[in-house]
C-alpha cells in the first residue's frame, strides 16, 4: 500500500482534503474519539447519529434557513404526493 501511495501523492492530497476533514472534526472536536456502545449493530448506529448530526451541521452552515425550510417543504411533494410517509423497501 505505501508504495501505491507514493506512486499516486495526488491521491493521498485529494483524500486528506476530501474524507479526513469530518472524521478529525468528529473525533478531536466533538470528543468522538471512540465509540460508547459496544456491538455491531450499536456501533453502526452511533457512527450513523454522529454522522447524521455532522451533515445537519454542514447542512445548517452552508444553507440559509429560508432556503433550508422551502427545499424540505418541496421534498415533502414526492412521488407519492406528498403527505404520506415514504414506504421502506424490506430488506
Amino acid at each position: 500500500m505505501a508504495q501505491r501511495v507514493r506512486s499516486r501523492p495526488e491521491g493521498m492530497k485529494r483524500r486528506k482534503t476530501l474524507v479526513a476533514p469530518p472524521f478529525g472534526t468528529m473525533k478531536r472536536g466533538w470528543d468522538a474519539g471512540s465509540f460508547v456502545m459496544r456491538g455491531l449493530e450499536k456501533v453502526r448506529t452511533e457512527c450513523s447519529v454522529t454522522v447524521l448530526a455532522y451533515n445537519l451541521r454542514r447542512v445548517l452552515t452552508l444553507v440559509e434557513m429560508p432556503q433550508l425550510i422551502a427545499a424540505l417543504r418541496g421534498a415533502g411533494s414526492g412521488r407519492n404526493g406528498g403527505g404520506e410517509p415514504r414506504q421502506r423497501a424490506v430488506e
